[in-house]
């Protein structure tokens, strides 16, 4: 919280041309970037506003503040050396759990299947603007889902648990809660994205009852009350349900090696984990392991391209408010050309990244459409890998904005450029996407004809829009080779955004994306030759304070 009334005339010199601490501002209501989310239900509408005012807010953020500041600690033993395995959390970290659990970020999607998943998509973005931390177990917990759905056991036991909209911190099995969380733990050390190289073994033990013995590279929030994990059976690799507790009370012998120290993200917890003869039950098909938490995968991919769209929508309002309260050369820095430039193209780069964040969600909502779920196939990969491959460059015009003082831990603009690169690693790196989407042409080439009919359908709106629609469309003529993917999905994406923004934005802000992206692009922000209305821009981008 900022201070009251510090002191400003100090013995040297008096403190002045500094930007007041950025107050309390509602980062759904006020927020223009947003508005094109506002669906036709009123309970929905109030529940955005709500959110958005809480973790707009100058205390909500501060507990963001707080729990990475104080990150997460193990305690393998109590104080008698007894086994444990648990994590200690600051008391925000647990206060940000409860406010977005409580309002849905994971649960909204099933609860609420009348446009859920647009629902969960404002929900995550707004979250991120208290921290984004957190929304690591919010996300594995709401894209679990349709992988519980696999199995009637783990869909009657875990599906209300994890969309019970609330938050249970307590560690104790998972059926004394009035909710739960839930992680995975896929990876291992000698093969990371390549999980058809895991070691980790199930010993079956009854239908579906397994014991698994092996490592995990990579676990993320290891408090949760159960994990999906992979492991290989006599049927080949398969996919099962992990708990904390086993059936009889008693803590699974999952055991936390240690804790990751990471670059950002440092108020979540990701860890190294043992099973020792750890109980579980698969979920899904024998041998069957990846194609049943493939769906999760996609989701939590969808999340990434959520996550690093709230992350840039945060990292700008902090730019903006500097540049409007901070004066250089008789000017405020906004009200200079080059400045205002500037802003004005990474608020392009923003409002671009949550148009086709949207876009997604509405796709993933029509679930009854083929069409549809053909479209997000082939999309969600191409916004995985070109959003969360943009976020760095934003944030790190956002902290440029500052100057020295963005560089600065008092400042949140290092915790966020240390979060940005998070999501291009999570769930794939760039080449695991860019060939994810080279598989999706391959085995289903009818996702390129839904994403064409897509960019058919603003033709001729522009003419450097068409033909970069045409360049994507001789992909069927002449598919791309591997090493080319990088350089199709990066079209592919660009062409998305431009037909999202055609059809939901102002023409302002279309026209600019597609002069700026496509006819005239530059290497970096405020570098291009086109004509944009700067002065509307910013106006749209700007925020309305308390």
């Amino acid at each position: 919280m900022p201070a009251i009334r510090p002191k400003v005339q100090l013995a040297t010199h008096q403190v002045v041309n500094q930007p007041p601490p950025l107050p309390s501002y509602n980062a759904y209501a006020d927020d223009a970037l947003l508005q094109p989310l506002t669906l036709d239900d009123p309970e929905t509408r109030a529940l955005l506003t709500d959110f958005g005012a809480c973790c707009g807010a100058e205390a909500t953020r501060e507990l963001g503040r707080l729990a990475n500041e104080n990150p997460p600690r193990l305690r393998a033993f109590d104080r008698y050396g007894q086994r444990l395995d648990e994590v200690e959390f600051h008391p925000a970290y647990h206060e940000l759990m409860a406010l977005g659990l409580g309002h849905g970020v994971a649960s909204r999607a099933w609860t609420h299947p009348l446009g859920g998943h647009t629902q969960h998509a404002a929900l995550m973005m707004l979250m991120t603007a208290a921290d984004s931390g957190v929304t690591c177990p919010m996300s594995m917990t709401y894209a679990v889902v349709p992988a519980l759905r696999q199995a009637d056991w783990a869909a009657r036991e875990w599906i209300p648990r994890v969309a019970a909209a609330a938050y249970d911190p307590r560690s104790i099995p998972a059926p004394e809660k009035t909710a739960a969380t839930m992680g995975m733990a896929m990876t291992e050390k000698q093969g990371g994205s390549d999980v058809r190289a895991n070691t980790t073994r199930a010993e079956i033990v009854g239908d579906d009852e397994a014991l698994l013995t092996g490592h995990k590279w990579f676990c993320s929030a290891p408090m949760s009350d159960a994990f999906l994990t992979l492991a290989y059976e006599e049927a080949g690799l398969s996919c099962f349900l992990v708990p904390r507790w086993r059936p009889d009370g008693e803590r699974n012998a999952i055991e936390i090696e240690r804790l990751k120290d990471k670059l950002g993200d440092r108020s979540n917890a990701s860890s190294e984990i043992e099973y020792r003869g750890a109980w579980a039950r698969r979920v899904g098909e024998a041998g069957r392991g990846v194609a049943t938490i493939i769906q999760m995968v996609q989701l939590t991919r969808f999340d990434c391209v959520l996550g690093a769209a709230g992350l840039m929508r945060r990292a700008l309002v902090e730019a903006m408010w500097h540049a409007a309260h901070r004066t250089a050369f008789q000017r405020r820095l906004i009200d200079q050309p080059l400045m205002a430039l500037t802003l004005a193209d990474v608020a392009i780069e923003v409002e671009a990244a949550i148009a086709l964040a949207w876009r997604l969600g509405e796709a993933l909502d029509a679930e009854d459409d083929p069409t549809q779920g053909l479209f997000a196939r082939l999309a969600t990969p191409a916004a995985k890998y070109w959003v969360t491959k943009r976020c760095p460059m934003v944030v790190n015009e956002c902290l440029e904005t500052h100057g020295g003082v963005g560089y600065v831990e008092e400042t949140p603009m290092p915790r966020l450029f240390r979060q940005s690169p998070l999501n291009a690693i999570w769930e794939g790196s760039g080449n695991v996407i860019a060939l994810d989407v080279l598989r999706a042409l391959g085995r289903e080439p009818e996702s390129l004809d839904a994403v064409m009919a897509e960019l058919r359908s603003v033709a001729g709106a522009h003419a450097a829009l068409d033909r970069l629609a045409a360049e994507i469309a001789a992909t069927v003529l002449h598919p791309p080779r591997e090493a080319g993917m990088r350089r199709f999905v990066e079209r592919l994406a660009i062409a998305l955004q431009a037909a999202t923004l055609l059809r939901t934005a102002p023409n302002f802000v279309a026209d600019a994306f597609v002069n700026l992206r496509i006819a005239a692009p530059a290497f970096q922000f405020g570098a291009s030759e086109a004509e944009i209305d700067t002065e509307a821009i910013l106006r749209r981008a700007a925020i309305s304070a308390d």
